[in-house]
């Protein structure tokens, strides 16, 4: 938990330098990342706990003595195995209940702190927006006096674009003991301004004004350090806040509006694109005659009887209308798609809340019988084995997981790929412990080698 906890803070590091947050509230933060990756934390948990604790007992002899006595492998892991499944089954229950609520506050609070005014980090030669309503660049800061040279502030705060600009050949900032104000003087620059203009006939012109200062002082209003939260209800609707029932739901209220969708396109292009309704004129009035007077037509001997600009005319409609319904058809299908993998999410999540409890219990028959059969206890060869295992495991699901919000796999399949391929392999490594098998017994395959004469090969070769 440590690790991964580390993890994530290092990709958020930035959003954090600077905001003068209290100590609770990165201790609240952590405490509800915590509780998000326990998917993650659990199941690698449990397979290095599984292969430290057999492998402590393969290598101090206590498994051959409990197997001198008469007591298999199985009933070794009997009771380890029930603990595995009421693990498991709190697993279930804490991915359906705890985790949308604390990923729900852990994404309610990042949102807040990500958009908590900083303080003014000032950088030479790039422009910082870190100060809200204006945007400054700088030259060149002397760090032993605290001096800017070749300023240039964009005020924004009237909100009318870049209509005022301050320009100075050097400054300097300071910022109260309360930090709610920042007194700025610059030295000799130049103030621009635009002016709009109040006459309507002069609304086409452009005047604005120039003021040049040898000094200019200005007190610039500071935001409050204290973190501002939002309400949590914003983000209710995202599938990794939502359990079981109210996924199954939300699935269902976007697939009838999925339905919505298509059944409005086949109506727009039934109605305006292959049948249209127009109004009365003459030569429609005289085809419909034609019409009305032939005892059988089709398309083609109607189109037969226009002469050659009606032939025109029609044809140019045609196509005009053809590629009007192919740019619909072709829109409607990217809000279709769209909507289909927003459904694939919460079907994604759906499964999700299944495949941790599955988990815990593949690892740990992976890492009970991985621990038997390497006989190493301690940190070293587990950790190796339990994170290239855990490593293998993260990348297939990964992958199926992509695969199944783009489209390209069945939700049950991208998210269970990884259960699929794993738990063969808990079922061989559980068989060859039960047989005291050496398939990863290092020593077996050193003695395997030694006993090979590369001489007797040769001469038989030879011979």
């Amino acid at each position: 938990m440590f690790v991964l906890l580390m993890q994530f803070l290092w990709r958020y590091i930035e959003d954090f330098v600077g905001k003068g947050l209290e100590w609770t509230v990165i201790v609240e933060f952590m405490f509800y990342i915590s509780a998000t990756l326990v998917p993650m934390a659990l199941p690698l948990a449990i397979l290095l706990a599984s292969i430290m604790s057999f492998g402590n007992m393969g290598e101090n002899y206590e498994l051959i003595a409990m197997k001198a006595a008469g007591i298999s492998l199985q009933k070794i892991m009997r009771p380890l195995i029930i603990l595995v499944m009421f693990i498991g089954l709190g697993a279930f229950y804490f991915s359906n209940y705890v985790m949308p609520i604390a990923s729900l506050k852990a994404s309610a609070l990042l949102y807040d702190i990500k958009h908590q005014n900083p303080e003014l980090i000032l950088k030479e030669g790039v422009f910082t927006s870190d100060l809200p309503g204006f945007g400054i660049k700088v030259d060149n800061i002397d760090k032993e006096t605290g001096m800017i040279y070749n300023l240039m502030i964009y005020d924004h705060t009237s909100r009318q674009g870049n209509t005022q600009v301050t320009v100075a050949d050097s400054g300097i900032m300071s910022t109260s003991a309360d930090k709610l104000f920042m007194d700025l003087t610059l030295y000799s620059g130049e103030r621009y301004e635009d002016v709009k203009p109040q006459r309507r006939k002069d609304r086409d012109k452009h005047p604005f004004q120039r003021v040049k200062f040898d000094l200019y002082k200005t007190t610039i209003d500071l935001p409050s350090n204290e973190l501002k939260r939002t309400d949590e209800d914003r983000f209710r609707n995202s599938y990794r806040m939502l359990n079981l029932k109210q996924l199954a739901n939300r699935r269902d209220t976007l697939e009838n509006e999925l339905q919505e969708e298509k059944d409005r396109l086949a109506h727009q292009l039934s109605n305006y694109q292959y049948f249209k309704k127009e109004g009365k004129s003459s030569r429609k009035d005289s085809l419909r005659q034609v019409l009305l007077n032939a005892k059988t037509w089709n398309a083609d001997s109607l189109y037969q009887q226009l002469n050659l600009s009606d032939k025109l005319t029609s044809v140019g409609n045609a196509l005009s209308y053809s590629r009007k319904s192919k740019e619909r058809i072709s829109r409607n299908i990217s809000i279709q798609k769209s909507k289909k993998k927003w459904i694939q999410k919460h079907v994604n999540e759906w499964h999700r809340k299944f495949t941790l409890s599955f988990a815990c219990v593949i690892f740990f028959f992976i890492g009970a019988p991985l621990g038997a059969i390497i006989r190493k206890g301690g940190l070293g060869m587990p950790v190796i084995v339990s994170v290239l295992f855990f490593i293998i495991y993260y990348i297939i699901s990964m992958t199926g997981e992509r695969a199944a919000k783009e489209l390209a796999m069945s939700p049950f399949l991208g998210m269970w790929i990884s259960t699929i391929v794993i738990l063969p392999l808990g079922i061989i490594l559980t068989y060859k412990a039960t047989t005291d098998s050496s398939i990863l017994n290092i020593d077996a395959y050193i003695n395997f080698f030694k006993k090979i004469n590369p001489t007797k090969l040769f001469s038989k070769k030879d011979a």
